[in-house]
């Protein structure tokens, strides 16, 4: 993890707010991502953009744009709670299509079922309405980098 890296996600812990993260992500960037912290938990939003359109006569959401969003809130969900010294690469993604998502924002959230000292295992849902009817669910596995040992 660069120095510059390490301050922008101190400072986001330190003030609640991540969008300096992701601002230094081109794809974060590029479909919109956007990150608040509810206690405890991270919510990810995904606003309602006509470039994330893959279907106009829907219209729905392109099935890239959701499982990237998903796939990035995992990477970033990891990084914040886990402590890693180094952003988690992915190792496997898996994502189930529950129903179509239709052109308005789109929320997620992350739970990380499983911490090695090398792999985590996180499970994301993504949901528009409401979260009891999800859009799609997804499993990711990250290599995340070992803690420098004294």
């Amino acid at each position: 993890m660069t120095h510059r890296f390490k301050t922008r996600l101190e400072q986001a812990h330190a003030r609640g707010d991540y969008t300096a993260l992701l601002d230094g992500i081109p794809y974060a960037q590029l479909i919109g991502i956007e990150c608040t912290r509810l206690g405890d938990e991270l919510l990810f939003r995904l606003p309602a953009n006509k470039d994330n359109i893959g279907n106009p006569i829907l219209p729905a959401l392109h099935g890239g744009v959701i499982a990237g969003f998903m796939e990035l809130a995992a990477a970033l969900h990891l990084l914040v709670f886990t402590g890693a010294p180094g952003l988690p690469k992915i190792i496997d993604f898996s994502l189930d299509y529950l129903r179509a998502g239709q052109f308005r924002d789109t929320y997620a959230t992350c739970q990380v079922w499983r911490q090695g000292r090398r792999v985590a295992n996180v499970a994301i849902t993504a949901w528009q309405s409401t979260a009891a009817e999800p859009i799609a669910t997804a499993r990711a596995h990250f290599k995340i980098e070992e803690a420098s040992r004294p």
